[in-house]
């Protein structure tokens, strides 16, 4: 080993307490999360260009309390990132219209999907749910059968999701879209 030589620049990051990650991997994790059911997908971007990958949604066992939930999405999104190994990590901002406790709930479960892929070293961007509609659709109050039905025109390959798995890819084409544009960086939280 030649300690002279000047250090070679290797092709990823690596942060204190992280592992190291592709920087120039186009594989994107877009999470859409919720108290009992929290969607996931992951998709390639290459320009233009998508590609599905594989998509899901993690649900904790029934009867299961609170802390064990959140568990069950921390491990679930950390098995996803280890196993499918995305370079970047996108999360939907929640809109609750109900009640004080299920906005708290709701909140905590976006906390932990904030949290898991920035666990593993990913920088996560959040998307309002109009931007991520307005992304997809073309207009930020598109109705959930309308973003489903150009999930599926833009990934046909994805075939017929959950609601929630289709909400996740959603906003996984979201961030493809925005990416390295200014409304991501002013997003990104990790």
């Amino acid at each position: 080993m030649n300690l002279g030589a000047p250090a070679k620049e290797l092709p990823f990051r690596s942060e204190a307490g992280h592992c190291p990650r592709m920087v120039e991997n186009d594989r994107i994790l877009g999470v859409d999360p919720g108290a009992r059911a929290t969607g996931w997908a992951v998709i390639e971007a290459r320009g233009t260009a998508l590609g599905f990958v594989e998509a899901g949604v993690i649900r904790a066992r029934a009867g299961a309390g609170r802390p064990d939930r959140l568990a069950a999405i921390f491990q679930g999104l950390c098995d996803v990132v280890d196993r499918l190994a995305p370079g970047a990590a996108a999360v939907e901002e929640t809109f609750v219209n109900a009640s004080p406790r299920d906005a708290l709930v709701l909140g905590e479960a976006r906390g932990v999907a904030l949290a898991a892929p920035a666990a593993k070293g990913l920088g996560v961007s959040e998307y309002a749910a109009n931007t991520v509609k307005k992304s997809v659709v073309g207009r930020g109050h598109a109705d959930k059968r309308q973003v489903q039905m150009m999930v599926r025109v833009l990934l046909p390959t994805a075939g017929t999701l959950a609601a929630d798995a289709a909400d996740a890819l959603a906003v996984a084409i979201c961030h493809a879209h925005h990416r390295g544009g200014a409304g991501a960086r002013a997003r990104r939280s990790a």
